[in-house]
């Protein structure tokens, strides 16, 4: 049977072998039509992932420190309990909200949580995008009108493709839906094309590369600005193309004044030759692309950096061009497919602020690293109850060790997850989430971030035993939080949310199906119900939809079903200016707080380059998905993989050895982990992976416990973060390491 992988934004088909009605093993899809039959060991391991006998089935209620079982009935009635208690006693905005990254991966989330987070009524709503991808969405949004019109590599006919901060052979890529990119990066080489890697790390990917640069952390911004200092003091602009629709061009060519090569390489401690080189061959290239990533995100100037890819890309005249960076189309018609083309009402940010440091709303959420502050300050507004949802934020963000406290400090405590882990033991009431067989799937993130246009489903394999279905315990979570109680009717919940839907695409203009009526649609759906429903509606109003019969080429649901192998709907094509969504029709090229930031930026050329600090930069590993994969044995087995890799010269003044285990600290916190040694790491720099640290009291995951390695985040300061979207600072963090 014929499925996707969940676990990462590669969306791997895969086949699910069946026995008895239940998965018995997995291998990659080579009938699907954008993977081609490639799996990572993450989706092999998919079936241990779902037999694993630590992942919840039922129910779980704590009381002090010993938990039990009880069914959904009385944990909903719990719920519906302590929420009621909390406003009653604190108002709406004493509840917070934090979403995890496996959100993304859940169709069912991804089409209700939005809604519940709105019926809930609070501010304080944090995920886990303020400890990642935050500053792409900030830039994006301010250049182009909408958060999630990302220029996407077209690798398969790139000619060059420049890396920075990012390890696609081990992350299967970010921001960048593309499975096999091993086999796509070869096969850029392959047909003559230049790969060039920039990172601290000589990491698998810049193994792979035709160059590879290292640079210092947190100079990315440094580097990417001499790049377009030397395009425009070599007059290497284009006079077409997107530049054409760009205001600010002059602004920026202004802004980029102090930052010359020759200025800004001691800082990276790079060669200024190899800044120049790679200047010219973005420009002298017949078609190329950069993909900056996690690395270049979670750094002080990490919006600057997304901001300052895409001006290369425009200025280099390689935006929207096949083998650039082009707009994906997805087909279930997200708001840059709809409406009116190329305008909008423009991307705003700072609608409110934080209660305690004031940190401005970057779509509609604050940093997920004020969530302690804002739990354990006193005061009007106060979190004294948390929602959490697929998530692990007391090992994934800034200071885990002050988080831990401050949750363990709540009133009432809800969890939607699959595992008694360190967030989720504090909770008071855990609803389990079904296993990755028992779930509708189709990519509503990652089919607007893919390489290519596609479209693919996968119903569930089996239906969940003896429980209610995901889509349907937040259903439930949506009646309570509208007062409904504990036994919300979900036939009318669920027909309320499609008659919204309805109502909100013949609220558009341009809309196709503005004539139509809305029990006529309803019949249409039929006999569907759930996302199942709701997702059905979304394609047949999406760009290649079929809009209730208008269209006779037009796909559905039905389409998808027909077609277990995805649709192929053509490779990435330019789309601008229809892409847009500002408020003046054009690319808005130089926000006023971007150019200010730049401005601010060039101050530190003035400052002395040379550092003796030790600086901490994280790490990717293809066995693990951030926190969530440490419990699945074929994934943890094999050497020790949370061990800080350092450069020999640098263990040697340090008077460390291979192997032994040292102390890293700071004024944050510390941690304990064995020493390794390696080459492939600059000098004055180290390096531990994401998502390790399990191990602590009153969790319930034996293989994790096995495996437990060091939480990095307990190194990290809650306080440091990139103005311009709040996303936390992990990479380059200043430690001291010493023997243990």
């Amino acid at each position: 049977m014929r499925s996707i992988c969940p676990l990462c934004e590669a969306t791997c088909g895969i086949e699910v072998f069946m026995e008895d009605g239940l998965p018995e093993s997995v291998r990659g899809d080579d009938a699907d039509l954008f993977s081609q039959g490639y799996i990572c060991p993450k989706g092999v391991a998919l079936v241990e992932l779902s037999e694993d006998p630590d992942r919840l089935r039922e129910p779980m209620i704590r009381e002090g420190d010993d938990w039990k079982t009880v069914s959904w009935e009385e944990a909903f009635t719990r719920v519906d309990e302590g929420w009621k208690k909390l406003w009653t006693e604190h108002g709406k905005e004493s509840l917070g909200v934090y979403m995890g990254n496996p959100v993304s991966h859940s169709t069912a989330m991804s089409l209700y949580g939005t809604g519940l987070v709105k019926i809930l009524g609070t501010p304080n709503f944090f995920t886990a995008s303020t400890v990642d991808q935050m500053p792409k969405h900030a830039s994006s949004g301010y250049l182009f009108g909408h958060p999630m019109s990302i220029p996407i590599p077209d690798i398969d006919h790139s000619d060059y493709l420049l890396i920075l901060g990012a390890n696609p052979l081990e992350s299967n890529g970010s921001l960048m839906t593309a499975p096999n990119l091993p086999g796509r990066l070869k096969a850029l080489q392959k047909r003559g094309g230049t790969l060039v890697v920039i990172d601290p790390r000589q990491t698998k990917t810049a193994k792979l590369a035709d160059r590879y640069h290292p640079i210092r952390p947190g100079t990315d911004a440094l580097f990417l600005a001499a790049i377009v200092h030397q395009l425009f003091a070599e007059e290497r602009v284009v006079a077409d193309g997107a530049i054409a629709l760009c205001e600010g061009v002059t602004a920026i060519r202004e802004a980029v004044q102090p930052f010359s090569p020759e200025r800004v390489a001691p800082h990276c401690d790079m060669a200024p030759e190899a800044i120049v080189q790679i200047a010219r061959e973005l420009f002298d290239a017949q078609s190329a692309a950069i993909h900056a990533r996690f690395g270049t995100c979670a750094q002080a100037h990490g919006t600057i950096n997304s901001w300052l890819v895409d001006v290369i890309h425009i200025i280099t005249g390689n935006l929207d061009r096949t083998g650039g960076a082009l707009f994906t189309k997805a087909a279930h018609g997200p708001d840059n497919t709809k409406g009116v083309d190329g305008i909008g009402r423009g991307f705003v940010t700072g609608r409110r602020k934080s209660r305690v440091s004031g940190h401005p709303e970057v779509m509609g959420e604050f940093p997920c690293a004020a969530m302690a502050e804002e739990i354990t300050t006193p005061g009007p507004g106060q979190i004294r109850g948390m929602l959490t949802m697929g998530g692990n934020p007391v090992l994934s963000t800034p200071n885990g060790a002050r988080l831990d406290k401050a949750l363990a400090s709540l009133d009432f405590m809800v969890s939607f997850d699959v595992y008694l882990n360190e967030t989720t033991r504090h909770a008071h009431v855990i609803l389990p989430d079904v296993s990755p067989f028992e779930r509708t799937h189709y990519d509503l993130s990652f089919s607007q971030l893919a390489i290519h246009n596609y479209a693919r489903y996968a119903p569930p394999l089996m239906a969940p035993f003896d429980r209610p279905k995901d889509w349907e315990v937040l259903l439930q979570l949506v009646g309570i939080a509208a007062g409904m109680g504990s036994k919300a009717d979900l036939d009318l919940l669920d027909e309320q949310g499609v008659r919204q839907a309805i109502g909100r695409e013949q609220r558009r203009k341009n809309t196709r199906i503005g004539d139509l009526d809305v029990d006529a649609i309803l019949d249409a759906l039929a006999p569907r119900r759930g996302p199942e429903r709701l997702l059905d509606f979304l394609l047949r109003t999406g760009p290649y939809g079929d809009a209730f019969g208008k269209s006779d080429e037009g796909i559905s649901l039905a389409a998808l079903e027909a077609a277990p192998e995805g649709i192929d709907l053509g490779p990435l094509q330019p789309r601008l200016p229809e892409v847009l969504r500002t408020a003046s029709g054009k690319i808005e090229l130089a926000p006023p707080s971007f150019i200010e930031e730049l401005t601010a930026l060039s101050t530190n050329l003035n400052n002395n380059s040379e550092s003796k600090s030790i600086l901490l930069i994280g790490r990717r590993q293809l066995r693990s998905n951030n926190s969530w994969m440490h419990n699945v044995p074929s994934l943890v087995r094999g050497k020790k993989r949370c061990t800080l890799l350092i450069h020999p010269d640098t263990a040697a003044k340090q008077g460390l050895r291979d192997g032994c285990k040292v102390t890293v600290s700071n004024e944050t916190g510390q941690v304990e982990v064995p020493l390794e040694f390696t080459s492939d790491i600059m000098p004055g720099i180290v390096s531990l992976p994401h998502g390790w640290g399990h191990g602590v009291e009153n969790t319930a995951m034996g293989v994790a416990v096995d495996h437990a390695g060091v939480n990095m985040n307990l190194l990290v300061d809650a306080s440091q973060l990139d103005r311009l979207s709040g996303n936390a600072v992990l990479s380059g963090v200043a430690v001291t390491v010493s023997a243990c």
